[in-house]
């Protein structure tokens, strides 16, 4: 077959040739992990230049269709498969793997005060000017006496994102947490970036990890200072200290700090970006406190930061709705919201820590304190914990897909609990005692 499949590389230009191979990866012909022809043999067979048929390999690499292996030669790569927060579908479970917040403790859109009768044009303002005070102030508070400019995203994704294709060429490194949001995951391995894991102890990132991934070449690194999804680990202020020693002899790295648990941690923002440092940028989801539909991210950064994320937030291109800021600002600005989001914020913590020490009760390990979830150490493959919990009516996220290098026999399982009942609540720390004990039998 693979032969078969080489003899039918047509074409006399790199786009040409990438089109062929494409045709034939997509049909089946050149199956995943093949090898394609040496770019001498082919030049040869082609009568081409080897600069063009090393065009087109480039090409189908930055595509993400293959991969160079230096000697190993040039494969076609394995499809990406990514998972997605969300509920399951078509599930008579009681679904724990949502990541969601709970709907009934978001504030409600307050539209019958919101200006939805000045439109904002080609070439207006990129930013409410309601949003960006309020946003101006809050911000201030986190990073006092740093100067930043303001930009506002389509979400705390759509922030990665962009930041990454600014500042980022094809194949450049950036470092992840490891365990990681899925989200961050999947914007690194799509885009076409070559993510560096970088452990979690429970005081969050490792200073060695740090170093590793700086060494290995990180241009970018991400970060949670609180609430690390998965985990619900904090940045204790020592390791923020110890982690801003390392990027301040890194002038050149990105950092990016995700914190997109903001208005409803209980636990203090420690940022890790040294004082002076030229490439920065913090991002505040409104998604956990405001709604995921909003689809609205803030974000402070150093001004040539700002610059770049302006070339890609052009209005007439890919502007974020006005209508949905003002929306976000009279959502803030209502005098109900601040006493909504104390709410909010006190019982996932209240549910969170009722969980952990239901768990720990009864010898299961669990880690962090902080956020949505309750990340748990199972201590045996994660897929026979699920399948056990299954059949007592539980859905539950396992946590290998949360892993730079996604491992389906690993231990962890992720819980969204946070509307369960006391009730609920125990009789999902016994199911789980249970199920444990089910997969270490098995």
């Amino acid at each position: 077959m693979r032969a078969v499949a080489e003899a039918r590389i047509q074409g006399s230009t790199a786009h040409e040739i990438a089109d062929s191979i494409r045709a034939l990866i997509a049909s089946g012909m050149l199956a995943p992990g093949e090898s394609l022809p040496t770019v001498r043999g082919l030049a040869d067979r082609l009568g081409v230049n080897r600069n063009t048929v090393a065009a087109a390999y480039r090409a189908l690499a930055r595509a993400g269709a293959v991969e160079s292996r230096g000697r190993g030669g040039t494969v076609v790569t394995e499809p990406l498969r990514t998972e997605e927060e969300g509920f399951a579908a078509e599930t008579v479970l009681r679904d724990l793997g949502s990541g969601n917040p709970d709907p009934d403790l978001l504030p409600l859109p307050v539209l019958a005060e919101v200006d939805l009768r000045t439109p904002a044009l080609y070439g207006d303002a990129l930013i409410d000017e309601g949003l960006r005070a309020w946003a101006t102030a809050w911000l201030e508070e986190a990073e006092p006496g740093r100067p930043f400019e303001l930009s506002v995203t389509s979400g705390a994704v759509d922030a990665l994102e962009r930041l990454l294709v600014a500042s980022l060429a094809h194949g450049d490194v950036v470092g992840l947490e490891d365990p990681c949001f899925l989200s961050s995951i999947n914007v690194v391995r799509l885009g076409g970036y070559r993510p560096v894991g970088i452990p979690l102890d429970d005081e969050g990132m490792t200073v060695a990890g740090l170093r590793a991934a700086i060494d290995a070449g990180a241009r970018t690194v991400v970060c949670t200072p609180r609430a690390h999804n998965p985990t619900g680990i904090s940045l204790t202020p020592a390791r923020a200290a110890e982690l801003r020693a390392v990027f301040a002899e890194a002038p050149h790295v990105l950092i990016i700090e995700d914190d997109h648990y903001s208005l409803l941690s209980r636990r203090p923002y420690h940022s890790v970006i040294p004082e002076g440092h030229p490439r920065w940028a913090l991002v505040r989801s409104m998604s956990k406190f405001l709604g995921p539909d909003l689809r609205l991210a803030l974000l402070a950064s150093d001004a040539d930061t700002a610059a770049q994320l302006r070339t890609r937030l052009s209005p007439g291109k890919t502007w974020v709705s006005r209508i949905l800021q003002r929306v976000a600002v009279g959502m803030l600005d209502h005098p109900e919201t601040p006493a909504a989001l104390e709410r909010a914020g006190a019982h996932y913590a209240e549910r969170g820590d009722a969980l952990r020490a239901l768990l720990r009760e009864r010898g299961i390990t669990v880690r962090g304190d902080d956020g949505l979830n309750v990340w748990v150490e199972c201590g045996v493959d994660a897929r026979s914990v699920s399948e056990a919990m299954m059949r007592r009516g539980w859905l539950v996220r396992t946590g290998g897909g949360f892993l730079l290098e996604p491992d389906e026999a690993s231990p962890q399982i992720r819980l969204t609990a946070h509307t369960l009942d006391d009730a609920e609540l125990r009789t999902l720390a016994d199911d789980l005692r249970a199920a444990i004990d089910d997969a270490r039998r098995r």
